[in-house]
């Protein structure tokens, strides 16, 4: 294993790797690869041939606006499946955050398995109704009903029990929450001063009073 492990910080191809989640999940099986911090992993409008599954690190996918803005769609964790596309062509841009490994697997091998092509498209699906819900966060909720909803699901995706480390920038949460870095950090330490959360730093996050969040949000 030190030679794998080797080959991965390289950037290189290294041997055959199987990714999978919980039993209902898609199981990737291909090439294990790391990227460096931003580091592009696709590009919108490039071919979708490649399904991914995040080994370790965190991934950002966003889309240019035609005004110039980068609004973030998602983010991925590990065990997080990506890429996952309908359509011949990618809509949106895939970035490590900080360092990151993938495991990659062809769309056309996956869907070759009636099995695993249900998962696919049931996976597509889930991603619809995630952005659907995205979308009514960003449309009908205020600034601190967004970073507290981003915190509460971050929680829960990281199985954090209430100490994150924060994978993202201050600036990636405002990319994705439709708001400025500076509307993110005032609101942030607004919710400290209602003692909701307690930061160290810019990453480390102690959600105080859980509780008190998810009423914030309802």
């Amino acid at each position: 294993m030190p030679a794998v492990a080797a080959a991965l910080r390289a950037n290189h191809v290294a041997e055959p790797f199987r990714a999978g989640g919980s039993p209902g999940s898609l199981t990737i099986v291909g090439a294990a690869k790391t990227y460096g911090n931003d580091q592009q992993i696709f590009g919108q409008g490039e071919a979708t041939d490649y399904v991914y599954r995040v080994v370790s690190g965190a991934v950002r996918s966003f889309r240019v606006l035609a005004d110039g803005r980068r609004q973030i769609d998602d983010f991925y964790l590990p065990g997080d499946v990506f890429g996952v596309e309908l359509d011949v062509e990618r809509s949106e841009t895939a970035e490590a955050v900080g360092e990151v490994v993938v495991v990659a697997a062809r769309r056309a091998t996956i869907a070759s398995d009636p099995e695993q092509a249900a998962k696919l498209w049931r996976h597509a699906l889930g991603e619809l109704s995630r952005s659907r819900e995205h979308a009514l966060t960003l449309g009908r909720r205020s600034a601190s009903e967004r970073v507290a909803s981003f915190l509460i699901d971050l929680n829960a995706r990281l199985g954090a029990d209430g100490e994150l480390e924060l994978p993202m920038s201050r600036q990636d949460m405002a990319d994705y929450l439709g708001l400025t870095i500076e509307t993110v950090s005032r609101t942030m330490t607004q919710l400290q001063g209602q003692r909701l959360i307690q930061l160290n730093g810019c990453r480390r996050v102690r959600l105080s009073r859980l509780s008190a969040l998810v009423e914030l949000c309802e």
